[in-house]
């Protein structure tokens, strides 16, 4: 874990040069009133899912979030975004591919000597924020810090949060626990789905993610005293109570960036999978990038 700690308490400061990155790339990101789809893989495909909530609910425009495989066929856009922290993603770069000369593409990624280079339009380099760890960290919030920049939000706030989150205690118990539930609303349903994968992929945890609403409708019955129930973002009115009733840990910092928040989940992930043994920089069964077969090279992220 030599590299994912020091990646993890980087943040507020790729975050900061995100913001700036926002002001000099912002004429290739998507236009206000485009019609736009934003896709990755795997933590790239729940930052699509984040942006394509802020990007319509301040009114840019109808937006789309995909994994790369799931595209729908012949269906319109203005724009497409790829996000690839490799830009070596055998599905982004198929789709990538497919859409030249159809679409205008722009690919968003860590490292400019890759084939999505080539293969989109225009594209968008946070090689700052790039990694070495397996586990991706900063790469996917600083893709996400740079989206929200363009959208016109302050990140004032986030940025000195992180600041906080980076050093704070984790919540009292949480590494005793053996299940964890995040949940979120709007745009941070996309975090709390990189929370649990977060919390897999580094400690091998037993981890879900829902709407927070949807969350009663059935997962609730999972929720038990060895539980840890993290809302992402202010909770339903009523729900942070009936949590607790249970017996579950609730973390819950509503006034606090959910960007921010997930900080503390990643070094949650962390300090668990240091506590068993692993090594959250290598996690099993997972590379940087993968071969499977009949493929180019596929990045985990």
């Amino acid at each position: 874990m030599e590299f994912v700690t020091e990646e993890i308490a980087s943040q507020p400061e790729c975050w900061r040069r995100s913001v700036a990155l926002a002001e000099t790339a912002g004429g290739v990101l998507p236009r206000k009133g485009e019609r736009v789809a934003v896709f990755g893989c795997g933590t790239s495909w729940f930052m699509a899912q984040a942006y394509a909530n802020l990007r319509e609910a301040a009114g840019h425009g109808e937006t789309d979030a995909f994994t790369a495989t799931e595209i729908p066929a012949g269906r319109r856009y203005d724009r497409v975004v790829a996000l690839t922290r490799s830009g070596t993603t055998s599905e982004v770069l198929a789709v990538l591919s497919q859409l030249r000369g159809q679409v205008p593409t722009v690919g968003i990624t860590a490292d400019p000597t890759t084939p999505v280079m080539d293969l989109s339009d225009e594209t968008v380099v946070l090689d700052f924020a790039d990694e070495k760890s397996v586990v991706q960290t900063r790469f996917a919030t600083s893709a996400l810090t740079l989206f929200r920049a363009h959208l016109g939000a302050d990140l004032s706030g986030a940025i000195a949060d992180a600041e906080q989150t980076v050093t704070e205690a984790l919540p009292d118990g949480a590494t005793q626990r053996r299940q964890f539930t995040y949940l979120g609303a709007g745009w941070t349903i996309g975090l709390a789905n990189e929370a649990a994968l977060k919390m897999r992929e580094a400690s091998l945890s037993w981890t879900e993610s829902y709407p927070a609403m949807e969350y009663r409708h059935g997962p609730m019955s999972i929720t038990d005293s060895s539980s840890v129930v993290w809302f992402l973002g202010a909770p339903p009115a009523g729900l942070r109570d009936e949590v607790a009733k249970i017996g579950a840990l609730v973390v819950s910092v509503p006034d606090r960036d959910p960007m921010a928040e997930l900080i503390r989940v990643q070094r949650l992930a962390v300090t668990i999978g240091a506590e068993k043994g692993l090594d959250p920089d290598r996690p099993r069964n997972l590379t940087r990038s993968v071969i499977l077969s009949g493929t180019a090279g596929v990045d985990t992220k």
